[in-house]
């Protein structure tokens, strides 16, 4: 009995020892979800900007449904151009130099652009390849002055949580060294705005899901061409790719639900007083790899 009084004090002292770490682990780890939650390091929070292609549709669909194409699609004569090397090379090289012009502006100016012009970039657009020909993308062309400025409230409402939130103070810091916010006069002075959805599934004749393969990989070759189209008829846009706003301008450009935003980009004829930084591009030894 005297053992057992002497040693009550240790019991004791360890016990609460034993508290003491318990409480300090359980505190860090809610201290660790509160910072989390409240500023997320992450930009990555945006469903529309994941690719879809991975997760399967819903039980609707059977393995056996049709897809909507024939069974057998019927092969036609195919001749494609068969330039000389020197032409090639002289082809090649007059691209390269076209494309080499191509700067992200965002001092955009209010001149009107032909609309001849956009349907025809945007046709260029769609003879993108996508997976088993499915064509998983809309283009959505806005030059409504009204619904331009809607869009540009949405946008920079959500762009300033990500720049003060969202994104991470080495995101922030590197974008802060080309002169970037989240105000985008350009969303209201370009005399278009195009925005890309990518459609994640389609639907069947019968209304049941339709598969749409590789959707985002798809679109981003399509939205690839459609800046070199740009390009090519001296149109210029800066990429952007607005952060949880898919939804809000899914609901005001009336899109279903199986179409998320992928891209936006103001078109048009930079401005007299435009400005892009001084950037440089790698060599080609630091992007080519020939084995």
């Amino acid at each position: 009995m005297a053992l057992f009084s002497s040693l009550t004090p240790v019991f004791i002292a360890i016990i609460c020892v034993l508290i003491g770490v318990i409480m300090k682990k359980t505190n860090g780890e809610k201290e660790k979800r509160d910072t989390k939650s409240k500023h997320p390091s992450r930009p990555w929070v945006d469903e529309d900007l994941k690719d879809g292609t991975d997760h399967p549709l819903e039980e609707e669909e059977g393995e056996e449904d049709w897809q909507g194409l024939d069974e057998y699609v019927a092969h036609v004569p195919f001749t494609g151009e068969h330039y000389s090397e020197a032409e090639m090379i002289k082809r090649s090289q007059t691209f390269y130099e076209l494309l080499n012009k191509r700067r992200s502006v965002r001092f955009l100016s209010d001149e009107p652009v032909p609309r001849e012009v956009i349907d025809n970039v945007i046709k260029t657009a769609g003879t993108s390849p996508s997976g088993a020909h499915t064509e998983p993308w809309t283009f959505v062309v806005v030059q409504d002055p009204s619904l331009k400025h809607k869009i540009r409230e949405i946008v920079e409402e959500e762009e300033e949580i990500n720049y003060k939130k969202r994104m991470g103070d080495r995101w922030v810091n590197d974008l802060k060294r080309l002169r970037t916010n989240w105000i985008k006069e350009y969303l209201d002075t370009a005399p278009y705005l195009i925005l890309i959805f990518k459609q994640v599934y389609g639907r069947l004749p019968n209304g049941k899901k339709k598969t749409h393969y590789y959707n985002e990989i798809s679109v981003s070759i399509a939205c690839g061409i459609l800046l070199a189209a740009l390009q090519n008829v001296g149109l210029y846009t800066v990429t952007s790719t607005p952060l949880n706003c898919g939804p809000q301008l899914r609901v005001l450009l009336q899109r279903p639900a199986n179409e998320k935003l992928l891209l936006l980009l103001p078109v048009g004829y930079p401005k007299k007083d435009a400005t892009v930084p001084a950037l440089t591009r790698k060599p080609l030894e630091d992007i080519m790899v020939v084995m």
